[in-house]
């Protein structure tokens, strides 16, 4: 290509789009030496184009005469030295970091390793295009009408944990063909039933392309959760109803369009703490052949290895501009072009460390705090990593995963001792945690139960993991889940035992809502999804994982519709801010007030709290001019008496309780909550 002035293309923005009559390329690397642009015909031939131009550490060019629905990939050429950080390797297709759309799958051949099975520090010359998937050019463009983003408040938020695929790929009212999809997603069918539930959001764990892990296809398995991205703007193309060579994105556009019409908002469980290449014994796929150094952590006393915090063999790179550049265009992207509300963090610590330790001030938090257009967006950190739990530890506008409230809630319900002082706090919004760094609650994402380990179900009918499907042994998935088993293990007829099931479920509910903070909802669990006693399904892509619409507890789903609305309708049970004492006036509208008593009605002591044998608490919820509630629990193996305050304004009058045999005797001065209990009062505003 001879380039002439008016051929000159700029080294921004990166990847490949059509341009005109023909497509503009930039891929950034400050290692190698040349950079082609690999076309390929609909018969699979391929036709190399050297990107003649080079701006700094970007290579860049245009071709003419191709666009949309150009399948491509790159090659890279450089040296080849693994000792010092190097893998460059011509011999193999490379897919562009920016692809917006991925058609195929990997076939793990040796070819797409650039080393040698035999002699990992050796290059290996097969070729690997026969083997990998191609990029696709997208047409961004797209009706999106009137679409307005919900920009639902964090306080009224009720976010819906959920995967893509498990959510309609049984539902008998989707059609067939778009079960398991982002049209299925979107069928009036799925979103009237998130609607009618109540919740806010919907949080979709993976939906960037990932790859399928070779030593789960091996076994017959797959990777269902998809924590294994190599391409972080390509909606994952095994969700696409209409195909793969760009439909998919047309696809999930749509279903985020009909999910805002109804109200809902999209958060995306996003992956930018590693990549599908894995260690210095992975394939390379993408990164790795275009600058290794720059877009992985390697050790520096031994660059041919990769500093690992995320337990899948490499992380990302994130002191260096390339892969920070790549993880905020990545982001932008979703926002603007797609559309999204927000995103979830997984593994968020490993992005926060720079030279090794985590930093609040790091530059990926300080860039995402002063961006214009991520800024605005909802930003959820699961705040650790393999290295370091950090709860507590990102800035003031994001919020967090509080593992902490999981596991003092479970604790709590599970009869262990000293729990009153840690459930007391995780129910105010976990002010040990945020207050002293002047964070409100709404930095807490509440939650009981997550993809990774037990479904609520299952936390209420197993003691022990059962993971035999997954071919490890039973040895893979946490061992300590804090099940809150009693009696029969699994499945039972038993009525006693089923009966304290359903207490148990009600119980964690219940609290999740009923405290302040944001709750998380894990999909299914409003329906007692089941997975069998499996605390570990990334690789069951079966019914295993995939919620079974026909055994669905109906009763349980109404009782959680219920608490949802009445969290949204009722400030004092979603206060956006620490409360003072109830005794204590607000100085506002938008205050709300909390008293914490002792089941005799008396003020807790400062010993009261280290008690071993606490097993009852009341909590007694104000909001200036609005009804008041009284949320008595009860985790003691026998029947407690309340001594209820009080009504600040009517008598008091029975909400909602785990134990169906729960009345009242108005006027309420004393209430019996049976074992293993909750009860919610209700004062109605208005003269008693």
């Amino acid at each position: 290509m001879i380039i002439t002035r008016e051929h000159r293309t700029k080294p921004y923005p990166l990847g490949v789009r059509a341009v005109g009559d023909g497509l503009e390329v930039a891929v950034y690397s400050e290692t190698a030496d040349a950079v082609d642009l690999c076309v390929f015909d609909s018969s699979g031939n391929e036709t190399a184009h050297r990107l003649p131009e080079r701006s700094g550490h970007v290579f860049h060019g245009r071709v003419d005469g191709l666009g949309v629905g150009t399948r491509y990939g790159l090659r890279v050429e450089g040296a080849w030295d693994p000792a010092n950080g190097l893998r460059h390797n011509a011999h193999k297709l490379l897919l562009d970091p920016y692809a917006t759309a991925i058609e195929g799958e990997f076939n793990w051949d040796e070819a797409v390793f650039s080393h040698r099975f035999d002699a990992p520090d050796e290059m290996n010359p097969t070729d690997s295009a026969p083997f990998v998937p191609r990029c696709v050019v997208t047409d961004q463009s797209f009706d999106w009408g009137d679409d307005t983003a919900p920009l639902t408040p964090l306080d009224e938020t009720v976010v819906y944990e959920t995967h893509v695929k498990g959510f309609t790929k049984t539902h008998p009212d989707v059609p067939e063909e778009l079960r398991g999809t982002y049209a299925g997603l979107a069928h009036p069918a799925a979103v009237q039933y998130l609607v009618d539930l109540g919740v806010t959001a919907v949080e979709l764990i993976p939906v960037q392309q990932f790859a399928q892990d070779s030593h789960l296809l091996e076994n017959g398995l797959r990777n269902y959760w998809g924590y294994n991205t190599y391409a972080f703007f390509a909606p994952n193309a095994d969700y696409s109803a209409s195909g793969d060579g760009g439909q998919q994105v047309v696809e999930f556009k749509q279903m985020v369009k009909t999910l805002h019409a109804a109200g809902l908002e999209v958060i995306l469980d996003v992956v930018y703490n590693h990549t599908a290449e894995g260690n210095h014994l992975g394939p390379t796929i993408s990164f790795k052949g275009i600058d290794n150094g720059a877009y992985y952590r390697l050790v520096d006393e031994d660059r041919s290895s990769y500093f690992d915090t995320t337990g899948t063999g490499n992380s990302l790179n994130v002191s260096h501009p390339a892969a920070l550049g790549l993880i905020m265009d990545s982001l932008r992207y979703w926002v603007t072009e797609m559309h999204v509300d927000g995103f979830r963090f997984d593994l968020a610590t490993t992005l926060t460390r720079q030279a090794g330790e985590a930093e609040v001030h790091s530059a990926f938090l300080d860039l995402i705090h002063q961006d214009p257009v991520l800024a605005p967006v909802k930003m959820i950190a699961e705040p650790w990593d393999t290295q370091g739990y950090q709860v507590g530890g990102f800035p003031a506008d994001w919020s967090e995963w509080n593992g902490k409230f999981r596991d003092d809630l479970r604790d709590f319900w599970g009869g262990a001792d000293s729990r009153i002082g840690g459930v007391s706090q995780r129910i105010l919004g976990s002010p040990d945690v945020y207050e002293a760094s002047r964070r409100s609650p709404l930095c807490s994402v509440n939650f009981i139960t997550a993809h990774d380990g037990f479904t609520l179900a299952d936390l209420t009918s197993y003691a022990h993991k059962h993971n035999a499907a997954n071919g490890e042994d039973n040895e893979d998935g946490e061992s300590d889940n804090r099940s809150t088993n009693s009696g029969a293990e699994g499945p039972t007829e038993e009525p006693a035992v089923i009966e304290r099931r359903n207490r148990m479920r009600r119980n964690f509910l219940a609290t999740l809502l009923l405290s302040a903070g944001v709750p998380m909802i894990l999909g299914g669990d409003e329906i007692a999804r089941t997975q069998g006693g499996n605390n570990n399904a990334y690789c069951q892509d079966n019914e295993i994982s995939w919620y079974d619409w026909s055994n669905a507890d109906d009763e349980l789903r109404r009782f959680t519709a219920d608490l949802v609305a009445l969290r949204r309708a009722e400030p004092a049970l979603r206060p956006d801010w620490y409360r003072a004492a109830a005794s204590q006036e607000p100085d506002d509208a938008t205050t709300s007030t909390v008293d914490l008593l002792r089941s005799d009605g008396n003020p807790f002591s400062d010993t009261d709290w280290d008690d071993p044998s606490a097993r009852s608490i009341m909590f007694v919820f104000a909001h200036r001019d609005r009804d008041a509630f009284a949320l008595l629990l009860n985790a003691a193996e026998n029947g407690v008496e309340f001594t209820v305050p009080a009504a600040p304004d009517r008598d008091w009058e029975l909400v909602v309780s785990s134990d169906p045999e729960q009345t009242v005797v108005t006027p309420v001065t004393t209430l019996i909550v049976r074992d293993g209990s909750f009860t919610l009062l209700r004062s109605r505003q208005g003269e008693a």
